[in-house]
């Protein structure tokens, strides 16, 4: 490995007020985690991870630690922090296949999960745990969501998904892969066929576009559909990305290692909104970042990029003036997505905003009476670790309503 992580643990100060565990969104007993490490119990400090964080194995490689745990520790201040992702990957791969998950014995309901993303895992999970029969609906081939299809393999390994596929497997839970809800299949046909309650937890899958001319050519292509199936494009040597997300940098190192030989980045703020990891790994793989630039069209011989600058309100302002043409064979789109609308145009009583959200509660109940909601379709585009905060939650809030609606039923007989 890269870091020895057990001279990594030992340089933990084990820290009375741990800013480590502030930093986390989850708030990972990071602390104690690394003690019972240290005292040789790896099985109590896997506990310790999976039982605040089912998806821990998962953030371990995809978090921004420099802005959560590792941002916080202290001996960053003066030095480098304890490598605190290096230390729970190693736990979590250690441990998740030993991991029993127990379970409470069948309580005769069913709950649905819409969306095998990290909401929609992290809800069944906690929700089988209990006892409940659950059934995951997911569109694609795959569970795993944007972690299946949005995120490189060189960045997370795709057999970490099928190892959680399995897990969900030995707590009893079904899979209905290639089936959409609100098509043949509604959310009313759901609680028609015996389920208590219905997750929705589609993500985002709609691209954001910018909304200028050239956006329809052949040589234009979106992030997240790239992400999905790169082997599908040919994109040519040289590329044009435009956004500098985390995803741009994904679909940047991909095409590199797809054979991509000149790479551009445009960014249209002073600085990459992706995590500094990713940026300095993009740049290493030979990714070249020019900030403060932003096309204004897209020709078929690549965008037209101009000078970007904010005014005193915040808004951009694109000086046509310095506008020239950057030649690439493909320019890809990487801006962010939004949520489609193909449940809520199909369901009566689910309210949305936001471009198309879902409004739920803190808690996660929608505007329909037995729906829930979190992650991306509610907040938008995050972190796979809040989408696990929040999920915590919701499967407590389906718990309680669940087992009032049986008691309610009970009561009339």
């Amino acid at each position: 490995m890269a870091v020895h992580v057990i001279n990594e643990a030992r340089r933990c100060l084990n820290c009375k007020n741990p800013l480590c565990r502030q930093g986390c969104p989850i708030y990972t007993p990071i602390p104690q985690m690394i003690q019972a490490f240290l005292n040789n119990d790896i099985n109590a400090a896997g506990a310790m991870l999976f039982e605040n964080n089912p998806l821990s194995l998962v953030c371990s490689l995809v978090c921004d630690h420099d802005k959560q745990c590792e941002g916080h520790c202290v001996l960053g201040r003066k030095g480098a922090p304890v490598q605190i992702s290096s230390i729970e990957n190693y736990i979590s791969d250690s441990y998740f296949d030993r991991m029993v998950i127990e379970r409470k014995p069948p309580n005769g309901m069913k709950a649905a999960i819409i969306g095998g993303g990290p909401a929609g895992i992290a809800i069944a999970i906690f929700l089988a745990r209990k006892g409940y029969g659950v059934t995951i609906f997911d569109a694609k081939e795959k569970i795993g969501g944007i972690l299946q299809y949005g995120i490189p393999e060189f960045r997370l390994p795709k057999s970490i998904l099928k190892r959680y596929q399995d897990k969900l497997k030995d707590l009893g839970v079904h899979f209905r892969p290639n089936t959409t809800i609100g098509g043949s299949i509604k959310v009313d046909d759901l609680f028609r066929d015996g389920y208590s309650s219905v997750f929705i937890g589609t993500g985002v899958w709609r691209p954001n576009t910018l909304g200028i001319k050239g956006e329809s050519l052949g040589n234009v292509h979106f992030a997240i559909n790239y992400l999905n199936s790169p082997d599908s494009y040919d994109l040519g040597e040289r590329v044009a990305i435009v956004g500098a997300g985390n995803s741009a940098m994904d679909v940047a190192r991909t095409a590199i290692r797809k054979g991509s030989r000149h790479v551009t980045i445009f960014s249209p703020s002073a600085h990459p909104r992706a995590s500094v990891r990713e940026v300095e790994y993009a740049q290493i793989d030979g990714v070249n970042i020019v900030c403060g630039k932003s096309p204004i069209e897209i020709t078929e011989e690549g965008p037209i990029i101009a000078d970007v600058t904010k005014d005193e309100n915040g808004n951009r302002i694109y000086h046509k003036d310095t506008a020239e043409l950057f030649p690439a064979d493909s320019t890809i789109i990487a801006i962010s997505q939004g949520p489609k609308d193909k449940i809520v145009s199909t369901t009566t009583g689910i309210h949305t905003a936001n471009g198309g959200l879902v409004e739920t509660d803190t808690e996660g109940h929608t505007t329909r009476e037995g729906v829930f909601a979190s992650g991306d379709v509610v907040s938008g585009a995050k972190t796979v670790v809040e989408a696990v905060f929040h999920s915590k939650k919701v499967a407590a809030a389906m718990d309680e309503y669940m087992q009032k609606k049986k008691a309610e039923e009970e009561a009339k007989k």
